[in-house]
């Protein structure tokens, strides 16, 4: 396959729980997600051709080594709590690509990793809720690998690079999880607040797309030394599938893809390739 038919690897936020599906709560903004799932809906038209499969790490599956999903028809685990009732019936009846977990676990096997499989744990919110919106037809082979437990960053950077020779399988490698993750503040109506996050933001910005992809990388493992790091990622599982889409984006420089402010606090989402 040629470097200009080479798949993306992409950072989305996802959103939370099942916004896409349901009003806001009384007294929040009714059309604070409509940036973001317009941005979703787009995903696949932004392509320079349609994916075979998606492997997808979310940010809500942690395990000790990397873990691929292995059922071959997808269940859903409806991991969000305290929703209105009709958002725990919802269905993304995805497929599994049995080719592609062979392959995921061979490249992880070059690369030292001893891969574990789960035939039963079904799509997790992280992907089955912004899924729903960018191929909502369920027609899309769908391939779910775990975080590492240890939530080390330089770790999900070169698992990511154990990874990239799937893009030009024509396999498309999607990190889902939000750039911002401090729930406890997320609706605090301060300015303080809303300027802590952007300034996280920036940094997060010129870090994901600086032209020198080694530089990049090097910055993102040490993640922690960005302004108000802690402060937006209390824990770092939802900023980590960035860093495994980082490193499955090679040489390829990061674009800043999606840009919002969410009652005010601002989220971004970035492509690689």
């Amino acid at each position: 396959m040629t470097a200009s038919s080479r798949q993306p690897t992409l950072y989305i936020p996802h959103g939370g729980g099942p916004c896409f599906f349901m009003e806001p709560s009384p007294g929040l903004p009714r059309d604070m997600w409509d940036k973001l799932a317009a941005y979703l809906k787009g995903i696949d038209a932004s392509l320079r051709q349609k994916p075979k499969a998606v492997v997808v790490i979310s940010g809500h599956w942690e395990m000790p080594r990397p873990t691929v999903n292995t059922a071959q028809n997808h269940t859903l685990l409806f991991d969000y709590y305290g929703f209105p009732e009709h958002t725990y019936r919802l269905t993304y009846p995805a497929h599994n690509s049995p080719a592609v977990v062979e392959r995921i676990e061979d490249l992880l096997s070059r690369a030292g990793y001893r891969a574990g499989e789960d035939p039963k744990r079904g799509l997790d919110h992280g992907v089955f809720v912004p899924f729903k919106l960018i191929y909502p037809e369920a027609d899309m082979p769908i391939i779910q690998l775990s975080l590492l437990a240890s939530l080390d960053a330089a770790a999900h950077i070169k698992l990511g690079q154990a990874l990239a020779p799937l893009r030009d399988d024509g396999v498309l490698i999607v990190g889902s999880g939000m750039s911002y993750h401090n729930l406890r503040a997320m609706y605090v109506q301060r300015q303080d607040v809303d300027n802590a996050v952007a300034e996280f933001d920036t940094w997060l910005t010129e870090t994901a797309t600086d032209p020198d992809p080694e530089r990049r990388n090097a910055k993102l493992a040490e993640w922690e030394q960005a302004p108000w790091a802690r402060f937006c990622h209390p824990r770092e599982e939802h900023l980590l599938p960035l860093h495994v889409a980082a490193g499955a984006g090679g040489a390829d420089v990061g674009r800043h893809a999606f840009g919002d402010r969410i009652v005010g606090k601002a989220i971004s989402g970035y492509q690689f390739g």
